[in-house]
């Protein structure tokens, strides 16, 4: 069983998500404002939140932001009305993991919620936990990564991607791929959010660099992503 935080001012919405997520087994807080979002996730961890973008007191986008500051381990998922590809690339930098738009279709919900909960990237059986790549070091039993010896820290969804990516350094892995095993095997939806997660590793990695050996991510139109590691 999971702990869920839902953030809907819609009381049908809200009433109809909470019931229907207790039934799949799921422990549920729910609350109608960006502010007792906040105060909420102060007072507990949460395996994954809900977030309407559109809440009457507080922007919805600065909620994610500091949603994101208080609980840096749970799946945050936007709920929103708005489908431009901007808005939804605003949330995703927020720190959004993943984003739904409404109106909602709860097999697909479940779904993405299943696919969140398994938390990890689906490595290959029986391969090491632990990836030494030049100088960058990726530990996925402790979902720790290091560069040159200092700490990178990154989002749920990031590691995974990174992780991901280590498993097969200096191999082009493509988009499907990526969001079949980082995400949902049965992805359907617009892969925007895979290159909004590669850019923010693109940048953490870079300033967490103290030398000119950065690890890259390479982009290779029509193909997929490449990962190459820093040199020793």
């Amino acid at each position: 069983m999971a702990r869920l935080l839902v953030v809907e001012d819609d009381e049908t919405i809200g009433g109809y998500l909470e019931s229907s997520l207790r039934v799949h087994g799921h422990e549920v807080v729910w609350q109608r404002t960006g502010s007792g979002a906040l105060r909420v996730a102060e007072t507990g961890e949460f395996d994954l939140v809900l977030l309407d973008l559109g809440l009457p007191d507080l922007d919805g986008v600065e909620v994610c932001r500091q949603l994101r500051g208080r609980l840096p381990w749970s799946v945050l998922v936007m709920l929103t009305a708005r489908a431009e590809e901007m808005d939804i690339v605003v949330g995703l930098e927020a720190g959004a993991d993943d984003y739904l738009t409404k109106p909602i279709r709860l097999a697909e919900l479940h779904a993405r919620i299943r696919a969140h909960l398994r938390r990890g990237a689906l490595l290959p059986e029986g391969a090491p936990t632990t990836y030494v790549l030049g100088e960058l070091r990726v530990d996925t039993a402790a979902r720790r990564v290091s560069l040159a010896g200092h700490e990178v820290e990154l989002r749920a969804r990031e590691f995974d991607l990174l992780a991901r990516l280590a498993v097969d350094a200096g191999v082009v892995v493509s988009r499907e791929t990526l969001m079949a095993e980082v995400w949902d095997q049965h992805w359907a939806g617009s892969t925007k959010t895979l290159d909004v997660h590669v850019a923010a590793l693109r940048r953490k990695l870079t300033e967490a660099s103290s030398t000119r050996a950065v690890p890259r991510i390479v982009t290779l139109r029509g193909r997929g992503f490449r990962f190459e590691p820093p040199a020793e």
